[in-house]
């Protein structure tokens, strides 16, 4: 999200989920990892062309470092075996807590899931993106559209 966006954002909860989902760009699958807090508040995205440990590590230090004055007590992800070896890495970096709760509670991923399908509405109409630049752009451009709709 963009810097100016960002001042308005404010506190999120300690409790954030983590999930991945499919966009088309330049006609193949690319993976769109997204965060948001226990109250549906968007925290951070990053598009990767894998769902491997070192994208699962590379989004979720970005995700850290945006909401670097409010650091999540739990993470709950899928069951994707990426996450555990991200965030113990993370752990021994030292740019996560020791104390974070990593969960994988099905059902407690139901926000950031229907969350998901609400965006792939928005973005269906684009008919996929063409690069990666501008798939995180106009991905960037929606996002702030659906938090300022949402009053976040």
């Amino acid at each position: 999200m963009g810097e100016a966006v960002r001042w308005y954002q404010g506190y999120r909860t300690s409790s954030w989920r983590v999930d991945e989902t499919y966009v088309m760009v330049g006609g193949r699958w690319k993976y769109l990892f997204r965060a948001v807090d226990k109250h549906g508040r968007l925290i951070d995205f990053m598009l990767a062309d894998r769902r491997n440990t070192r994208a699962a590590h590379r989004f979720l230090g970005k995700a850290l470092t945006t909401m670097r004055h409010w650091p999540p007590s739990s993470i709950t992800t899928d069951q994707l075996g990426s996450y555990p070896k991200a965030i113990r890495r993370l752990q021994r970096e030292g740019k996560l807590s020791a104390d974070t709760k990593h969960r994988t509670c099905k059902y407690l991923n139901n926000i950031i899931e229907a969350d998901h399908g609400a965006l792939k509405r928005v973005i269906r109409p684009t008919r996929g993106f063409q690069t990666m630049r501008t798939a995180a752009a106009t991905i960037k451009g929606f996002e702030v559209m659906r938090m300022v709709r949402r009053g976040h």
